[in-house]
């Protein structure tokens, strides 16, 4: 049995041979609270040591996740106890309450090409979904590829420009699903985007016709396609790395102060950084996808899931940006809509406080290469509580985020074009 647990949780083996979902039954989910270095360095031998255990957020001084498989159970709490750490255990059957989030596309809505928010939809069927928009609204949407994965996927989105004439439009770039289990922020995405070219309200109609806009719902596409045909908990790329592990953390990828920080050098663990600097394809063709935009970029947005935060640069270090007063009043405007229509509380600050050390993320190069004065970052429903309600957020909750998102976006756009005098219609 130990054995099985073993091959059933090694990546290479995964890619090669199975064909159905990856299962974790009787796996359990502890919460660890390292306060001190020398606690935080006893836990760092269990990144990538094993298949046995998996770190689900970063390793940091702090709250901290563990999946633990049945047989290593006894030595992680000996570990544990060795290191003067009280567990909390937050789910004692990860399948159980992981098979809750399983939500496939309903069959009827394939067959009469409705694409609705109340499930969650496949890659497919969201990129069969866009080239249907260039089709509806030839006038303002167009399709545009930031590159392709290392398995050959496209990276597809959507761009919506009303061509009024307007000479000095400006660019906003929205990025999701760089962490493939996150399924809320692609869907969060579309929402959007939908909202965009849809919504009666003149304020979101303004904005929509005063920007040209970028929207890439999935920046991982390999991974996202993994976490529904074999491994619902699958973080990474999916490109094969050394000691027969896959995979790279996309958002600790990028060339600006790569890996100093909060990012691992090991190939196994979930925030490995990459061998070098935009080492995978996504994030290598993104860049230069962003580099060569004809626009100036007015904002660069990420979506991310979860905990419910509003995040700034930086990650790689506690030092405030040189706007850091505009971006926290730009902040405070975002947060205060985001609870208007349902009383949801956001919280943030510039990333490495907020929430922990991270370098080599989208928003932090956005901002201290591309030079893009207003970069945020959302972590998206629900609140850090518990790990597993977090990546299995039911579907019926994809548009009240997308709903309360929306408010929030319009109203950082709305601020932050007022700071800059930026003439919105």
């Amino acid at each position: 049995m130990k054995l099985l647990l073993v091959v059933l949780l090694s990546a290479n083996f995964l890619s090669q041979c199975l064909a159905e979902r990856l299962r974790f039954d009787h796996y359990k989910v502890y919460r660890v609270q390292p306060t001190r270095a020398d606690q935080l360095k006893g836990l760092e031998v269990l990144e990538g040591s094993s298949h046995d255990v998996m770190v689900l957020n970063n390793l940091h001084l702090g709250p901290t996740d563990f999946l633990i498989a049945p047989s290593y159970d006894k030595a992680f709490l000996g570990l544990l106890k060795s290191l003067g750490l009280s567990p909390e255990l937050i789910d004692a059957n990860a399948q159980s309450s992981l098979s809750l989030d399983i939500e496939p596309v309903a069959d009827s809505n394939r067959r009469s090409e409705v694409y609705s928010w109340m499930v969650y939809h496949e890659l497919n069927d969201t990129q069969h979904w866009m080239q249907n928009l260039v089709a509806k609204y030839p006038d303002i949407v167009t399709i545009f590829v930031a590159g392709q994965s290392y398995e050959g996927r496209k990276l597809m989105g959507l761009k919506i420009n009303h061509k009024d004439g307007r000479a000095d439009k400006q660019s906003i770039f929205l990025e999701a699903g760089m962490h493939a289990r996150e399924w809320i922020s692609p869907a969060t995405a579309t929402y959007f985007a939908n909202e965009l070219l849809t919504s009666q309200n003149a304020q979101i109609m303004g904005l929509a016709r005063s920007y040209v806009w970028y929207i890439l719902p999935h920046a991982n596409p390999d991974g996202y396609v993994y976490t529904h045909t074999t491994n619902r908990m699958w973080r990474k790329t999916r490109s094969p790395q050394d000691k027969n592990c896959f995979g790279t953390d996309p958002n600790r990828n990028w060339g600006f102060h790569w890996r100093e920080v909060g990012a691992s050098s090991d190939p196994c663990s979930e925030s490995y950084a990459g061998p070098k600097a935009f080492s995978e394809p996504e994030t290598q063709t993104l860049s230069q996808h962003l580099t060569s935009l004809p626009e100036p970029m007015f904002m660069y947005l990420s979506l991310h899931s979860f905990s419910q935060l509003l995040l700034y640069p930086f990650g790689y270090t506690s030092k405030l940006p040189e706007n850091h007063r505009q971006l926290e009043q730009v902040f405070n405007v975002a947060v205060g809509a985001m609870k208007r229509r349902y009383g949801t509380r956001y919280t943030g600050g510039n990333v490495y406080d907020a929430i922990y050390p991270a370098a080599g993320s989208s928003t932090d190069w956005a901002y201290g290469v591309l030079n893009v004065k207003y970069s945020y970052c959302y972590e998206l429903r629900p609140s850090g509580y518990s790990f597993w309600t977090g990546f299995r957020l039911p579907a019926s909750q994809i548009i009240p985020t997308g709903q309360e998102t929306t408010d929030s976006l319009m109203e950082m756009i709305k601020a932050a074009a007022a700071i800059e005098g930026y003439k919105l219609q």
